[in-house]
């Protein structure tokens, strides 16, 4: 018996921390919406600004991400952090982070399958030799000489 109930009809979570079959639907709706203190919520205005101010702090960290992508830094880390910050008030988001964690797991336990890590390793493989087969041609045809060393013609 992994759930059931006692005598004052609350659900009893069995020893091995189960929980009865709808707890995990209502935990799981349970951390939707804001996150603020109860204090900033019981007030309009100041729930308001709290969640424009989360919202501008999610943006500039999710703008700082987009421009890492281009350059040094990482970028989808800071991208997701941004997003983290916007879940903490706003559905949409936590939403959209449910969907992008489901999605990395599925993509984790597909890259761990052996068939498609034989083929990522062959592509990988092809790929290597392609790219020192045009390296050796151009060596072959140009020579190795740096850039800065290249006389005016």
């Amino acid at each position: 018996m992994n759930t059931g109930s006692d005598e004052s009809g609350e659900a009893v979570v069995a020893l091995d921390g189960s929980k009865p079959d709808g707890a995990a639907e209502e935990q799981q709706d349970q951390g939707l919406g804001s996150r603020a203190p109860e204090f900033v919520k019981a007030r309009r205005m100041l729930h308001l600004s709290w969640q424009v101010g989360v919202f501008v702090i999610g943006l500039a960290v999710v703008g700082a991400g987009i421009v890492m992508l281009p350059l040094p830094g990482p970028g989808w880390v800071v991208i997701f952090g941004g997003m983290a910050i916007w879940a903490t008030e706003f559905v949409w988001a936590q939403l959209v982070l449910r969907w992008t964690k489901r999605k990395v797991t599925e993509a984790a336990q597909r890259a761990l399958d052996p068939k498609v890590r034989r083929r990522n390793i062959t592509l990988t493989a092809i790929g290597l030799v392609i790219i020192a087969v045009l390296v050796g041609v151009y060596l072959w045809k140009f020579g190795f000489e740096m850039p800065w060393k290249i006389k005016d013609q």
